[in-house]
């Protein structure tokens, strides 16, 4: 489902039970287009977050921590000019589109008072969030700045004259009475009827009301449309989110339309919080992390290249002893050898006098030719040597790319800063000057517990995986990877843990690896006592023997209640 009219009808309401009345302490913007702030209501911190994402804009409260940026930016810094410390005395919806209006309540420089309006519209691309004066009808600021070039209607720029955004021609549901009429060839075009006739209908919506008319055909079309509403106008809803096999919707009651297993939850915004985390979280990461991956990309490109190319000299080079051989014969019968000859056949002492034939320069003595051989011989060997370090060396370069391309599809945002840092000390990337910059705490590995409450924590970098098991482990932890697949260290830590925990640890290394979308992948599980890292070895790398090997596919919902079970044991 979109964050539709009637999902924002039942989120006010939310909005409205939890912060109305509270006090501004903070305001940040960890991201171009999301604002977060946090208010002091009922004996209470909430964190309410505005997006104007335009794939995931939204409002709701939350309970995930963002990280802000270490300047401000305008918008961030206009807010807390106007509003920080004020208070929040209104929540209203525009009739029952996709914009929410806050109202606050402050003094201004000469200690008068002042209503503020934050309005946050959610419009898909067109998303936005404005802060205004509605008394003197004039924009503050805008998170995205609209010049009169990009939109004729309204221009949204600091100090310009507020425009509300264009009002919708349908009609508000909950002001309805009357005669509905379903227009329709099809399923398809009775859903756009519903949407075109009634203002806030998402398709999800649509859908399930046109559900309810044909499960209900003896009762009219007005009848079950006022039913339908019943529990947005009595405020009583089952926050559900539907999992279905290409599809995750998310409502603010069960539809019965949507097929497929439902969880519930308390409140909306946790609803939410489960919905976007790890989609928003992919989006910023992705943003981040372009250069890296491009940078990283490039590099693998050239290993692989260089790779292909040791090994065809290694099959060269799988050839030197002919050249031994080839000149050994002709010293041997060197007085059968004269200068000016191109080819020579001879007999091979070395495989039963059997003919073999030998290449000869015409322009060198017999001599200088034999000579030719053996130096071929020895180049060859010399660099059958240098190809025995060289081409696992190039394989582990591009093991490691592969690792840190692996971290980069499942970093959190915090993660990234810290996966630069090891890329910069590798070499690949230029180190930078940061002036003043703010010392950052070092993240720590996932923590997760088992159904019988074992503690088992996962690595999230290649620094952190060393740390993890060359440091932190006991020699009789127990030492999960993914078999010749780049991903995260794992850890038991429990000596003699159970099948089952091995088994969960094990969906861990498999989930936080890169076959973490496919099946039956292969983890490998050894205890710390034998996994060693070898002297100058990259970050993440290290070899270990004695291992067993399960084989299991990535349960996304096992993952999340071995996390649920943290705050169960801490």
């Amino acid at each position: 489902m979109s964050y539709d009219g009637l999902f924002t009808h039942a989120m006010v309401h939310e909005l409205r039970e939890h912060i109305l009345d509270g006090r501004i302490t903070k305001i940040h913007q960890p991201f171009n287009n999301e604002l977060l702030i946090r208010i002091r209501a009922n004996r209470k911190n909430y964190q309410l977050l505005l997006s104007a994402h335009p794939q995931y804009a939204r409002v709701q409260l939350t309970n995930i921590r963002l990280e802000n940026p270490p300047e401000p930016p305008q918008f961030c810094m206009v807010l807390r000019k106007y509003i920080e410390n004020s208070r929040l005395v209104g929540i209203n919806q525009i009739e029952n589109d996709r914009i929410i209006e806050f109202v606050f309540t402050g003094r201004d420089e000469l200690g008068d008072e002042q209503y503020y309006y934050l309005i946050a519209e959610i419009m898909g691309r067109h998303s936005n969030i404005l802060l205004v004066n509605k008394d003197e009808n004039k924009l503050y600021e805008a998170i995205r700045h609209v010049p009169p070039s990009m939109n004729s209607y309204r221009t949204l720029l600091p100090g310009a004259k507020y425009r509300s955004a264009p009002k919708q021609d349908n009609i508000n549901p909950f002001n309805f009475s009357g005669d509905i009429e379903v227009i329709g060839k099809n399923k398809k075009e009775k859903i756009r009827s519903i949407q075109s006739q009634f203002q806030g209908f998402g398709k999800d919506s649509a859908k399930e009301l046109l559900y309810q008319m044909k499960e209900n055909e003896e009762k009219s079309h007005s009848e079950i449309f006022n039913h339908f509403l019943q529990p947005y106008i009595k405020n009583e809803y089952q926050p559900t989110l539907t999992e279905q096999e290409n599809r995750t919707s998310f409502t603010a009651l069960p539809y019965s339309s949507i097929q497929g297993e439902k969880e519930s939850f308390d409140y909306l915004y946790e609803l939410l919080d489960d919905y976007y985390e790890n989609k928003a979280e992919k989006d910023r990461v992705h943003q981040q992390t372009n250069d890296l991956i491009q940078i990283l990309n490039n590099e693998r490109k050239k290993n692989v290249k260089k790779l292909k190319k040791l090994k065809h000299e290694n099959e060269d080079a799988d050839d030197a002893d002919i050249y031994r051989v080839k000149g050994e014969i002709l010293t041997a019968f060197m007085h059968k050898v004269e200068q000016g000859m191109d080819l020579i056949e001879l007999e091979n002492f070395y495989a039963d006098n059997q003919p073999i034939e030998i290449a000869l320069d015409p322009q060198k003595s017999p001599a200088s030719n034999a000579q030719w051989y053996f130096n071929r011989y020895q180049k060859l060997k010399s660099r059958k040597k240098h190809l025995a370090s060289q081409i696992p060396l190039t394989q582990q370069e591009i093991d490691y790319i592969d690792s840190v391309l692996t971290q980069l599809e499942i970093a959190s945002i915090q993660d990234i800063e810290e996966i630069r840092e090891e890329l910069s000390a590798e070499g690949y990337l230029r180190k930078q000057r940061h002036h003043k910059k703010k010392k950052r705490k070092k993240s720590k590995p996932d923590k997760y517990y088992s159904s019988d409450n074992t503690l088992i924590l996962v690595g999230k970098n290649n620094n952190q995986n060393d740390q993890l098991t060359m440091r932190t482990a006991n020699k009789s932890d127990w030492w999960l990877h993914t078999k010749d697949i780049p991903g995260s260290h794992v850890v038991i830590r429990s000596e003699n843990p159970s099948s089952e925990t091995i088994e969960e640890a094990a969906h861990l290394a498999a989930y936080h690896s890169k076959f973490s979308l496919s099946s039956s992948v292969p983890v490998d599980y050894t205890q710390i006592k034998n996994v060693h890292k070898p002297n100058g070895a990259k970050p993440g790398y290290v070899i270990y023997d004695n291992q067993q090997t399960v084989f299991v596919t990535p349960d996304k919902k096992l993952i999340k209640r071995l996390k649920q079970n943290v705050s169960n044991n801490e």
